[in-house]
């Protein structure tokens, strides 16, 4: 039985989902409210309350220096990810809590652990812990966070999990990597969910990301829309069920999630075309399905959730 296992077993929200459940989850990616920047902090209270209100599982933020080319770029607001969840937890009392994803190169990942500890404990037990080898080079050159190519990110991220791991057991002894040297992983106090938080790593590559998963992870997680079908997810699952057995882990272990980035119109007409886009996604195993709210004031789509998505697409 390896970490993740372990983990899983002590989840039973997580490891215990009914077969035909399906959970949703909410991604906030637009911080530009009517209001300005002073109103922020009581639209993002609000979006927090509605979510609990309408049955959503999961609450997650994006994790950037900068708001992304796609959507604005720098010029549009941003905020930080953890001190936002921080927030968020205070403005929540069930809804579980993450940043999808976390880039491996913003926080050490002895401090990583630290925060997400935090996180948990100041929530109650609903942190989790989604990470990703980053990718956005304008945002570190722009503030002068260091940028190493892929292969050393990929190396950075599973080191990064080792040390997570570690300071999340009991051994409070030091860590030596390649990239990083600990002298003690003391984590006082320690999580409340234990042994810890689940963690989600974020990303499609099939030689890296997935062997990723399968020895460190309770979750993954994908990018789909309308041209990235069931087909490629059933693959890409294919491909993990493969890393597992190699790993000697446990493949219905771990939680399957989408991030969906085609639309959603959370009307009465559109919740009912995105529970049947989501049901080949079902049959092919996936659990968890994220969407994002493009505006900056998310209440309306969240409620409209609540309305005309969650009771349908947990019938899957």
């Amino acid at each position: 039985m390896g970490p993740r296992d372990i983990v899983r077993a002590a989840q039973p929200m997580a490891a215990n989902l009914p077969e035909a459940l399906m959970r949703l989850g909410v991604h906030i990616v637009n911080f530009e409210v009517p209001g300005g920047p002073g109103d922020i902090g009581p639209t993002l209270a609000n979006v927090g309350r509605a979510v609990e209100e309408a049955g959503i599982d999961n609450l997650s933020t994006m994790d950037h220096y900068f708001q992304m080319e796609m959507a604005g770029g720098p010029e549009k607001p941003m905020l930080e990810g953890y001190t936002t969840l921080g927030f968020l937890a205070a403005h929540t009392s069930t809804v579980e809590l993450q940043l999808l994803v976390t880039g491996v190169t913003y926080r050490h990942p002895g401090l990583l652990a630290k925060i997400v500890t935090t996180l948990d404990v100041l929530s109650g037990g609903r942190a989790m812990l989604g990470v990703g080898a980053a990718w956005y080079d304008r945002e570190h050159l722009g503030l002068g966070v260091p940028f190493p190519p892929l292969a050393e990110r990929f190396e950075m991220l599973e080191e990064t999990l080792q040390i997570v791991h570690q300071m999340w057991g009991d051994d409070d002894g030091p860590y030596a990597g390649k990239h990083y040297t600990l002298a003690e992983t003391i984590n006082v106090p320690q999580t409340i969910t234990r042994p810890h938080p689940p963690i989600m790593i974020g990303g499609m590559g099939e030689k890296k990301t997935l062997r990723l998963v399968a020895q460190y992870a309770d979750a993954c997680n994908f990018f789909t829309g309308p041209q990235v079908g069931a087909d490629v997810i059933q693959t890409k699952l294919g491909i993990l069920e493969e890393h597992c057995r190699d790993a000697g882990s446990a493949f219905d272990a771990i939680r399957k999630t989408i991030l969906w980035t085609g639309p959603l119109d959370p009307d009465p007409a559109g919740g009912r075309d995105f529970v049947e886009q989501m049901r080949p996604f079902a049959g092919v195993g996936v659990e968890e399905v994220h969407v994002m709210p493009f505006t900056g004031d998310a209440v309306p789509y969240v409620r409209g959730l609540g309305d005309h998505v969650v009771g349908e697409l947990s019938s899957l």
